[in-house]
């Protein structure tokens, strides 16, 4: 799945994407660190795996990456 890196903060490394349809999604160290990423900014797409959360939290995301083509 694809979104839009929407905030990231480097000390936490974590942050939120923008799904296309614009619904916020928060992420954790462990998805980031997934992902092999050192830096993430505003604006840049990436893909992003989800799976459903808990407690009706719509989705966990799991791996943030950057979009290639």
């Amino acid at each position: 799945m694809q979104a839009t890196a929407f905030t990231y903060d480097s000390e936490t490394r974590s942050g939120s994407v923008l799904l296309d349809d614009g619904t916020p999604v928060e992420f954790g160290a462990e998805a980031f660190e997934a992902g092999g990423l050192r830096l993430l900014r505003p604006g840049q797409r990436v893909r992003i795996e989800a799976e459903p959360g808990t407690a009706g939290a719509g989705l966990r995301i799991t791996l943030v990456t950057l979009q290639t083509f």
